[in-house]
């Protein structure tokens, strides 16, 4: 039933209920690919994807390492190679980033998207060290909210107007003895693996790879407690 107003006919969900913290990292996300795409000259646009992007061989000792540099493991996350990449990761985000923000709230959520996107940085790294291809986009990030849903067996609690994944962390061994959570995470595990073996790019000049899918995974898998909002005494 939907809940009632005093002296007023009941109250509706918005269509879109999503958290700020959400819908800011969209707006960033669809900002950066824009203004990246059609509003930068290409020498800007080289310029943006050299230091905003994640390329592993400007860690590797290869050259100076620019200060400019460091911000790379993480701003990658935000750009985008096509149209088409970001609109499919700006969906998966609001699927699997609004839950778990209204979750863990606005300030763990931010730091769920840098550590994940850490780890997929991190794990991507560790397999092409000199590589020079930039390694762009969301799905490391989002990659570990999927991970987090698993570990609250995609349960949502509505009661407070705001979806979110309730109840407490499940334990691994209560995971895999989820006929629907397990089946989740093997139809995830085949996707990223053939996309690794069939070379799918979902963006024109960059992308970012099933490696870097399983390093974000991983952080939301094993270490969504981490970043849990521990239950009031």
């Amino acid at each position: 039933m939907e809940p009632e107003s005093a002296g007023g006919p009941p109250r509706r969900e918005p269509v879109f209920n999503l958290p700020g913290v959400v819908i800011a990292f969209i707006a960033i996300c669809v900002a950066a690919y824009v203004i990246s795409d059609y509003l930068m000259d290409p020498q800007r646009r080289d310029w943006l994807f050299h230091y905003a992007a994640f390329v592993p061989i400007h860690y590797s000792g290869h050259g100076q390492l620019d200060f400019l540099l460091l911000a790379g493991p993480v701003t990658y996350s935000l750009l985008h190679g096509s149209l088409e990449h970001v609109a499919v990761n700006m969906i998966w985000l609001a699927a699997f980033g609004s839950p778990l923000a209204n979750r863990l709230g606005a300030v763990r959520f931010v730091l769920f998207w840098i550590v994940a996107s850490l780890a997929a940085a991190g794990l991507h790294y560790m397999i092409y060290p000199t590589s020079q291809a930039p390694l762009v986009g969301a799905s490391g990030a989002i990659s570990g909210m999927m991970g987090a849903a698993a570990r609250f067996g995609f349960r949502i609690d509505r009661s407070s107007g705001r979806p979110a994944f309730g109840g407490p962390v499940l334990s691994i061994p209560q995971v895999m003895r989820m006929r629907g959570t397990v089946t989740f995470l093997a139809v995830w595990m085949v996707i990223n693996l053939v996309t690794g073996l069939v070379g799918f790019e979902p963006g024109q000049q960059s992308q970012i790879a099933w490696e870097a899918h399983i390093g974000g995974f991983i952080v939301g898998f094993f270490f969504i407690s981490a970043f849990d909002r521990r239950p009031a005494a």
